[in-house]
């Protein structure tokens, strides 16, 4: 939205001063979050090669869930999501696989 701004200069004698336009403010409103991952696939992705798939799916998607992250590959690579990585379990462990 624009708004004109317009003033009289008695000392030249004249009605008017030039326009000048000012842009106003938007809200503030936030951005809209980034899109959320498909934790069921990227899950199902990383734990493909695992012994044991349906406890490994279920501790990644409770990781993904609150990271929303999960790291490429089926190992490794901690690096991309250090949330994910850093979540331990009671007994110090690595929650997520």
């Amino acid at each position: 939205m624009k708004k004109n701004v317009s003033c009289h200069d008695e000392q030249l004698g004249s009605n008017s001063c030039p326009v000048i336009e000012l842009n106003s403010v938007k809200d503030n409103a936030p951005s809209p979050p980034p899109p959320k991952i498909d934790c069921d696939a990227a899950c199902s992705a990383r734990c493909r090669l695992s012994s044991r798939p349906h406890l490994c799916k279920r501790a990644c998607g409770t990781c993904c869930e609150r990271c929303d992250c999960v790291p490429p590959g089926t190992s490794g690579n901690y690096d991309v999501c250090p949330c994910y990585a850093n979540m331990t379990t009671h007994g110090g462990r690595h929650k997520c696989p």
